[in-house]
C-alpha cells in the first residue's frame, strides 16, 4: 500500500485540465464543504481521489468515508482507491460496525448510512473524516435520505460533493449544499466548481454523441376497442404520444427488431472503423422487456448478450465482466446508470419509457467516456418529443432550483407519461384495456450538437467509429445536402413556381411500379426531411412545423394524411424556404 507522501506526489496519477483548476481551487480555500459539478466521464473520481490523497498527506485527515448511490459503486469506488493508493473496504456492514486498521476508510451506500446514521455519526466524531458523497443528489430522494446524511455527517472535517448530472426537480433541499437566490429570488444550488459537457467535448474528455431519432407508425387498440393508428414524431397528444411510445418498445412488434438490428450495424461499423473492442448497451424499462430485448439480439446477432437485472445476484459481476470482455451486446434494467463505468459502449439503445433530464443525462453519460481522440458514441432512441428536447439539451448544465419545475415544457408529467408507457412486470387493470397491434420503425432525424440533421439511415449506419467532433458536423452537413440532393425531385425554385397542389412527378416507369404503401413511405420521408431542415434553419419544433403546415394545408395528422395531401404540404414547405 502507498504511502500518504506517494499519494500527494502530483506525477504519481497525471489530471487533466478541469482536475487541477479544482483541486488548486480547493487547496487555495480549504473548505469545509465543497460542490464540483462534472459531466459523466470527466473524471471526478479521480479528482476527489486526489484531493483524499493530498489531506491524507497533509495529516489534515485521518480517514474517509465514500458514499454511494448502489452497491456496485462501492467496488468501483475501491478499486479506483487502490490504484491511487487508498484502500477503501467496500465489504463494510453496520452491524459489524467498523472495519480492518488496514484500511484508510469504507465505502457505503446512501441507502445503508440512512438505515443506521449514528452509528456513521460516531464514526465521522472519532476520526478527522474526510467524507466524500458521490451524486450528492441522491441525497434528495426522500427526506429520510436527506436527514441520515445531514445528520451522519455533520461532525465531518471536510465534505466533498460530486455529481455530474441534473439535480432533482423535487424541493427537498440536498444537505452540505449551498443555496444562493437567483434573479427570480428562488434559492438555487452553487457549485465551488462546474465543468460542463460542452467544455468537456472540447477539450476532446469526452466522446461527441449522435443521437439516432426513429419514427414509425404505431398502432394499438384502446379498452373501449378503438383502433388508433399514430406515428411517432408528429404533434400529438400526449396520451397518444405515451401509446404510440409504449407500442413501439413492445418486444413483440416490428420497431424494436429493427431498431436493434440498425444499432447491431453501426455496432459492427465502430467495430470495423477503428474500435475492435466496441460494446453496446440497450436500457429496458423492466425485466420482463429486457429478457424479451436480449431474445431479439440474440437472433439478430447470434450471440446471446449479457443481461443484468438489479435484483439478481452477481449483477456487478456481469457489470465488470462485460467491461472486460469483448462481447457485444449488454441488456439492463436500472442497474447501468450514473458512475458505472465501462469505457468501450459505444452504442446505445434508449428503450425505457424513463423520461426525466436526470435519468436521460444519467444514460447517455455511459456512452460518453472518452478513452482515445477520435472515438464516438451513437444513441438510439425513439422520435418522442420529450427525448428529443433532452437530446438537444444535453450540453445544458442545471443546477437545483427549490420551488420552481425543472422542466421547462410544461405540457409534459413525467408521472404521466410513465405510467402510460409503464410495461409492469405484473400486469394490473389498466394493461388489460390496452392491446399493442405493432409498430414500424424507420429512422426520422439524427441531432448532433443540439442541431437536427436528415440522412438516410444506410449512409449513417457505416460511417467509421473514429471521428473528431468537427467531422463529425462536416460529414453530416455533407450527407444532408446530398440527402436534400438526392431525395429532392424539384430544386427550390421550381417549386416556388409550381402551384401547391402540382402533384410530384411519378418515379421512371423503368423502375417499376410503386404500391401505395410505397408512395406513401417515400413522400413521409422526403416531408420529415424538408421539416428537419427548416427546424435547422428556423429552430423551430419538429411538431410545431407538422401543426403550421396542417394549419396552412388542412387535412389529417401525417400517420392518415393521403398521397395528394402529402405532395401539398411538401410543395408548401418548399415554398417557405
Amino acid at each position: 500500500m502507498s504511502s500518504a507522501a506517494e499519494l500527494a506526489d502530483p506525477q504519481a496519477r497525471p489530471l487533466r485540465a478541469w482536475q487541477r483548476s479544482a483541486l488548486a481551487r480547493y487547496l487555495a480555500t480549504q473548505p469545509q464543504d465543497f460542490l464540483a459539478v462534472a459531466t459523466p466521464g470527466a473524471g471526478k473520481t479521480t479528482f476527489a481521489l486526489r484531493v483524499a490523497s493530498e489531506l491524507l498527506a497533509d495529516r489534515v485527515i485521518d480517514a474517509l468515508t465514500v458514499v454511494t448511490p448502489t452497491e456496485h459503486l462501492k467496488y468501483q469506488w475501491a478499486e479506483s482507491a487502490q490504484g491511487a493508493g487508498i484502500a477503501l473496504d467496500p465489504d463494510f456492514r453496520n452491524a459489524a460496525g467498523g472495519t480492518s486498521r488496514d484500511f484508510h476508510g469504507i465505502a457505503v451506500t446512501y441507502a445503508g448510512v440512512a438505515a443506521h446514521p449514528m452509528l456513521h455519526r460516531n464514526r465521522t466524531e472519532n476520526r478527522r473524516m474526510l467524507v466524500i458523497l458521490d451524486e450528492i443528489h441522491h441525497a434528495g430522494d426522500a427526506r429520510s435520505w436527506g436527514e441520515a446524511v445531514a445528520e451522519a455527517f455533520d461532525p465531518a472535517a471536510r465534505r466533498l460533493a460530486l455529481t455530474g448530472t441534473p439535480f432533482r426537480s423535487d424541493d427537498n433541499p440536498i444537505p452540505f449544499v449551498e443555496y444562493v437566490p437567483d434573479a427570480e429570488g428562488a434559492p438555487r444550488s452553487r457549485a465551488d466548481h462546474s465543468y460542463g459537457y460542452a467544455e468537456a467535448l472540447a477539450d476532446n474528455v469526452v466522446r461527441p454523441v449522435v443521437f439516432l431519432a426513429y419514427s414509425g407508425t404505431s398502432n394499438w387498440r384502446t379498452s373501449a376497442g378503438e383502433e388508433i393508428s399514430a406515428r411517432l414524431g408528429e404533434p400529438l397528444t400526449r396520451e397518444q404520444t405515451a401509446m404510440a411510445w409504449r407500442t413501439a418498445l413492445d418486444p413483440a412488434g416490428d420497431w424494436m427488431p429493427a431498431v436493434l438490428a440498425a444499432a447491431d450495424k453501426r455496432l459492427q461499423s465502430h467495430r470495423d472503423g477503428g474500435m475492435p473492442d466496441a460494446g453496446g448497451l440497450v436500457i429496458a424499462s423492466d425485466q420482463t422487456t429486457a429478457r424479451a430485448y436480449a431474445a431479439i439480439l440474440h437472433r439478430v446477432t447470434g450471440d446471446r448478450p449479457v443481461v443484468v437485472l438489479s435484483d439478481e445476484a452477481g449483477s456487478s459481476d456481469r457489470i465488470a465482466e462485460f467491461a472486460r470482455s469483448q462481447e457485444r451486446w449488454m441488456v439492463a434494467v436500472r442497474m447501468v446508470s450514473e458512475g458505472v463505468d465501462v469505457p468501450r459502449l459505444a452504442v446505445g439503445v434508449y428503450a425505457t419509457s424513463a423520461s426525466t433530464p436526470l435519468y436521460f443525462a444519467q444514460a447517455i453519460g455511459r456512452f460518453v467516456r472518452s478513452r482515445r481522440p477520435g472515438e464516438t458514441a451513437s444513441v438510439f432512441l425513439p422520435s418522442v418529443p420529450v427525448l428529443l428536447q433532452l437530446a438537444n439539451e444535453l450540453e445544458a448544465q442545471r443546477d437545483h432550483v427549490l420551488g420552481k419545475p425543472q422542466r421547462p415544457d410544461e405540457t409534459w408529467n413525467d408521472e404521466e407519461v410513465n405510467e402510460a408507457n409503464r410495461q409492469s412486470d405484473e400486469p394490473d387493470e389498466q394493461d388489460k384495456g390496452f392491446t399493442s397491434l405493432g409498430a414500424d420503425a424507420e429512422l426520422d432525424h439524427l441531432i448532433y450538437e443540439g442541431t437536427t440533421y436528415s440522412a438516410d439511415e444506410e449512409d449513417y449506419l457505416g460511417l467509421p467509429g473514429l471521428l473528431e467532433p468537427e467531422q463529425v458536423r462536416t460529414l453530416l452537413s455533407r450527407r444532408q445536402e446530398e440527402w436534400v440532393a438526392k431525395g429532392s425531385p424539384r430544386t427550390g425554385a421550381q417549386a416556388r413556381a409550381t402551384p401547391a397542389t402540382e402533384p410530384t412527378p411519378p418515379p421512371p416507369a423503368e423502375r417499376g411500379p410503386v404500391s401505395v404503401r410505397e408512395r406513401l413511405a417515400t413522400l413521409r420521408k422526403e416531408l420529415n426531411t424538408l421539416v428537419a431542415l427548416h427546424n435547422h434553419k428556423t429552430r423551430k419544433p419538429h411538431g410545431k412545423i407538422h401543426n403550421e403546415l396542417r394549419a396552412h394545408c388542412g387535412g389529417p395528422p401525417v400517420a392518415m394524411a393521403s398521397i395528394e395531401q402529402l405532395e401539398e404540404r411538401i410543395a408548401t414547405l418548399r415554398s417557405w424556404r
